[in-house]
């Protein structure tokens, strides 16, 4: 095959001199024909691999029936996976938007709203440092990455930052401007940092308390990605509002804002989408959420997680590494003495797609079917990567 022309696309990331042409499972393969090992997964977003069976057959089916009859209608598949994520979630009602930037500018607003009708004007929301909610300008604002700091300024006022797992910070940090607190269960793009269960429970009692809103955004945390359908299933708590996108479409671009129903304030025309809640992107969503709660799907990503948690746990100890972080199939390797990126590319070299969220860790995010050998290739790889670049420093 010849090497597709990148001249035209436009650069907003390094990317390597390589173009992905095609996907199965766990592996991705090149216009040259080379394949990887992909623990990447598109940033948490192939749930089930690539170009799984499921997806594939549901994208053709729908696609031969209906595509998009304009928001101005409800369909029968975003009322499926509506009913789908309330059942099996905390009862709550859903807007669905095409990525989780949306679906967290979403909630900004649904907060803002609630705020301004039921708490006296409130709008502001308290967010964490280092936390990652979305690159649309509000969601760049309510993020706490440094990098973003002194970009695209003025920023959207209203975002108060405290540390991450901090409970006495954020209790003062809430006024009576304060509408929500809103974080991430784990961080993804932070470094995996796992907010404890006693610390969620913590907070959901806080914010009662003190009659504002809990956001929860389980866009890399939620589908199954712990070990739960959610990741706040695992501490006990329900939160006010809760978003998705990644894995629930399994590859296709659709985000959701779940909320509690008594916090629904939305009035028509204060929120909306083109393409937002269109049959072909629920009817995927809704096999992938069935696909995940088939009998024992999440019982294996719960073992698959133990077995990779316990390869990068034998890599830290023989190469002298921090503890890993995270839950299910979502795990960091914190690094000493080397440079993630570096560790990234001497990856991608031998045919495994990995991730450096930053420059002091690794992070893992295969798919949620992942095999015990394609853990074990994992580790291998990785093993080499870590010898070659010890002996080269």
């Amino acid at each position: 095959m010849t090497m597709p022309d990148t001249q035209f696309v436009m650069e907003t990331a390094k990317r390597p001199p390589l173009v992905m042409v095609e996907g199965r499972g766990s592996w991705l393969t090149d216009s040259e024909g080379r394949r990887y090992l992909d623990f990447v997964q598109g940033w948490a977003v192939n749930c089930l691999g690539h170009a799984h069976p499921v997806i594939a057959e549901t994208v053709a089916r729908q696609a031969a029936r209906l595509i998009n009859p304009s928001p101005s209608f409800f369909n029968d598949r975003a009322c499926d996976l509506a009913a789908l994520l309330g059942q099996h979630g905390f009862g709550g009602r859903t807007f669905f938007t095409n990525s989780g930037a949306e679906a967290n500018e979403g909630a900004i607003k649904l907060a803002r709203k609630w705020g301004a009708k039921f708490r006296g004007g409130a709008f502001e929301l308290i967010t964490t440092l280092n936390s990652f909610h979305g690159r649309t300008l509000a969601t760049m604002s309510a993020s706490g990455k440094p990098q973003w700091d002194t970009l695209y300024e003025p920023k959207v006022p209203g975002f108060i930052k405290v540390p991450f797992g901090d409970l006495p910070a954020i209790e003062g940090a809430i006024t009576e401007r304060t509408a929500a607190v809103m974080l991430e269960p784990i961080q993804g793009e932070g470094g995996v940092n796992v907010a404890e269960d006693e610390f969620l429970r913590g907070l959901r009692a806080l914010t009662t308390a003190r009659g504002v809103l809990l956001i929860l955004d389980e866009i890399q945390t939620g589908i199954g990605r712990t070990g739960t359908l959610f990741g706040y299933q695992q501490a006990g708590v329900v939160p006010d509002i809760m978003t998705l996108a990644k894995g629930l479409g399994g590859g296709l671009p659709i985000g959701a804002l779940v909320a509690r129903p008594e916090f629904c304030c939305f009035e028509p025309g204060d929120q909306g989408g083109t393409f937002n809640g269109n049959p072909l992107v629920t009817a995927v969503g809704a096999a992938v959420v069935r696909e995940v709660l088939r009998p024992g799907f999440l019982a294996e990503v719960v073992a698959r997680g133990q077995q990779l948690g316990a390869m990068l746990e034998r890599l830290s100890v023989k190469y002298q590494q921090g503890p890993v972080r995270g839950r299910g199939l979502l795990l960091a390797l914190p690094l000493r003495g080397f440079s993630g990126p570096a560790l990234v590319k001497q990856a991608l070299e031998r045919g495994l797609l990995i991730n450096a969220p930053r420059e002091d860790c690794l992070r893992f995010m295969p798919a949620l079917n992942v095999t015990a050998e394609e853990i074990e290739q994992c580790g291998a790889l990785l093993d080499e990567v870590f010898a070659a670049s010890e002996k080269s420093s």
